[in-house]
């Protein structure tokens, strides 16, 4: 899956098939449904581990949101919610 195609999906009804659960939690927050979003990443894989984190971090808990950048072995982000989920995406597209 490429940024141009994940980006183009979030006028669409559903997340790509093919973007997996870190790109689904991605797709479903920007969408507004963050229990969703939260629902698609507990498996605790590096990239799910990594967007929890930034969940976490845009619900404004922010002890929770270090937990999981220590799980993904990600530093804790300082960017606006929306650079991080630019970045997401890039990291998770490339």
């Amino acid at each position: 899956m490429n940024r141009s195609t994940f980006m183009s999906s979030l006028d669409a009804g559903a997340p790509p098939e093919d973007s997996g659960s870190a790109l689904t939690a991605l797709w479903l927050e920007k969408r507004g449904d963050w229990d969703a979003a939260h629902d698609s990443v507990q498996a605790s894989t590096p990239d799910n581990c990594w967007v929890h984190a930034y969940l976490h971090r845009r619900e404004g808990d922010a002890s929770n949101a270090a937990y999981w950048y220590r799980r993904a072995d990600k530093p804790v982000c300082d960017a606006s919610l929306d650079d991080e989920w630019a970045s997401l995406v890039d990291a998770l597209t490339a």
